[in-house]
């Protein structure tokens, strides 16, 4: 059992939460919930280690093994995606290792007599208990089913790391979580890289091979599919519900509607109260029950009720600089790493205004080609960009490439130059960034706030080419519709790497589809694309790819 004891995190003297109180059992399958900047991803870095509260402990049994998969990814790139997975089982590798040195100096040395000999003797022995104590296994075999399991052929397995998208190296680390078999698994935000097949397999996964587990996850679906107890973070305090999510929701709505009864009741109570003190003030023969009644309201305990999320993003995009009659020519566009070959022999073009959607499985040259776009790899064939091309580029990872010592008002105003540094608090404001948030370090922050944040660097120049890649990975569906509709209202071009079919409905107009080996064109909207395809959504395009 893991327990969270009197956890409290504040930031310039105002708490996030206060006094977090629960504990985590074996099967315990948890779902955290709660609004954007709640505190859900700091609690979970308490948890996994990474962040300290303020107030407050973690406590876990000696070696369990507590494994965390964060929202956004810093790999290193030094190793192939096989090796990478296999860095799953090196404590016990290392241990192994640790033992045969050992047992190679007791076998060399010849001080029987002394000290440093008997305390080797004795290392030997608890290094052997505990590694002995592990069950066999075969470690390349299970890299391979659970690499295979994510969606990686044998292929890949001698690749290195940096030919792959953000996605696919998500997938890696996350392979490594899952081959540590943990006493708790915690994901945040898992499934933003995953297609369906893999989310299926990792479902399965979570619910017959894990332990325990805590997720953060906007994928309603996924949440409902893996566990069977929901945490609350709302108003520095939390709900714990022992019920699935689609049950958490509707106690939830019980309870706020309780709590407005019971609010509503005290504040007619408190009228009445006021109004009986205001009327006899000053009548001798009611002092005394003036004055009990000042009292009662000064001891009265106020109702509070839970905060309904109403803030919402003020997103407008600033008039496109005109730009030349087609921002992007391709032609016989080649990328390969090595002998692998992502795309050959592409042509393109994509004319001025239009909004066009990449299309395909993760792998398939979608990212890469966005690189290739912005001059951020080489490639064999033709690229041209038109004249006067304003590029404004939203990566993959791009919130986790923000600075984390930073504040968010730093971060904005080391990039804001002239009078747009009078309206930094504004534009702060319009992406619900107000008040204390202000003065938080980027590392505090939740990846909805990260996206948002990211997203403001977009504004502060003018552009008129536009490229977002999953730019809705982090966010909730409010904040992704207010962004759709900014998006439609933007009077330049646009290129749209997503696998959101809602977020793609009404806004792409045309869409490059990706897969074997090939770019292809289709003119029609992702509705029509889908339908020709006879297809429900856009991750089956992924299914079919394999």
């Amino acid at each position: 059992m893991i327990s969270v004891d009197a956890v409290t995190v504040e930031f310039n003297g105002s708490a996030l939460f206060s006094n977090i109180t629960f504990n985590i059992n074996e099967n315990d399958k948890i779902a955290l919930m709660g609004k954007n900047g709640a505190g859900k991803s700091t609690l979970l870095k308490i948890i996994a280690g990474v962040n300290k509260p303020t107030r407050g402990k973690v406590s876990a049994p000696k070696d369990s093994v507590i494994a965390y998969l964060p929202q956004h990814l810093l790999m290193e790139d030094n190793a192939t995606v096989f090796e990478e997975a296999s860095k799953a089982f090196s404590k016990i590798l290392n241990m192994k290792k640790e033992m045969d040195e050992l047992n190679h100096q007791l076998e060399t040395r010849t001080d029987y007599e002394s000290d440093e000999y008997a305390q080797i003797i004795e290392k030997v022995s608890e290094l052997s208990e505990k590694y002995y104590s592990i069950e066999e296994i075969n470690f390349d075999a299970e890299v391979e089913k659970t690499l295979k399991g994510l969606g990686f052929s044998r292929s890949d397995f001698g690749r290195p790391t940096n030919e792959f998208s953000g996605g696919w190296r998500m997938r890696i680390e996350l392979a490594k979580i899952l081959l540590q078999k943990p006493d708790l698994i915690l994901l945040d935000e898992p499934t933003n890289h995953l297609d369906i097949e893999s989310i299926q397999w990792l479902e399965d996964f979570l619910i017959n091979n894990a332990k325990a587990v805590i997720i953060i996850s906007h994928d309603k679906a996924f949440v409902e599919n893996v566990t069977n107890r929901t945490i609350e973070v709302t108003m520095g305090r939390i709900y714990d519900y022992k019920v699935k999510y689609t049950q958490y929701l509707q106690l939830r709505k019980e309870r706020r509607e309780q709590q407005q009864k019971q609010y509503d009741d005290q504040q007619k109570e408190i009228a009445d109260i006021q109004a009986f003190i205001e009327r006899f003030k000053g009548t001798y023969s009611k002092t005394l029950q003036v004055q009990s009644r000042v009292k009662m309201l000064e001891k009265m305990e106020i109702i509070e009720v839970d905060e309904v999320d109403t803030s919402a993003l003020n997103l407008k995009f600033p008039p496109a600089p005109r730009s030349g009659s087609y921002p992007v020519t391709i032609e016989g566009l080649t990328k390969k790493y090595g002998d692998h070959v992502v795309f050959k022999d592409a042509s393109l073009t994509i004319a001025r205004g239009e909004k066009i959607a990449f299309v395909g499985k993760n792998g398939e040259g979608k990212s890469t080609l966005v690189k290739a776009i912005m001059g951020e790899t080489d490639f064999e064939g033709k690229l041209q960009l038109g004249h006067n091309c304003m590029i404004g580029y939203f990566a993959q990872n791009q919130a986790s490439l923000l600075d984390e010592e930073l504040t968010v008002y730093q971060t904005i105003d080391y990039i804001t130059e002239g009078d747009m540094r009078t309206k930094i608090r504004d534009i702060l404001g319009a992406f619900m960034f107000s008040g204390d948030t202000i003065e938080k370090k980027v590392k505090f922050l939740s990846g909805g706030e990260r996206t948002r944040l990211a997203m403001i660097k977009l504004l502060l120049q003018p552009v008129n080419l536009l490229i977002l890649d999953e730019p809705t990975n982090h966010l909730d569906i409010k904040t992704k519709d207010i962004l759709k509709d900014a998006l439609k209202a933007f009077d330049g071009t646009i290129i749209l790497v997503s696998h959101d079919r809602d977020f793609l409905d009404g806004l792409a107009e045309k869409v490059f589809e990706f897969g074997n080996k090939r770019i292809k064109e289709h003119f029609e909207d992702i509705n029509g694309f889908l339908k020709n395809k006879k297809m429900e959504n856009l991750r089956e395009i992924e299914r079919t790819a394999k």
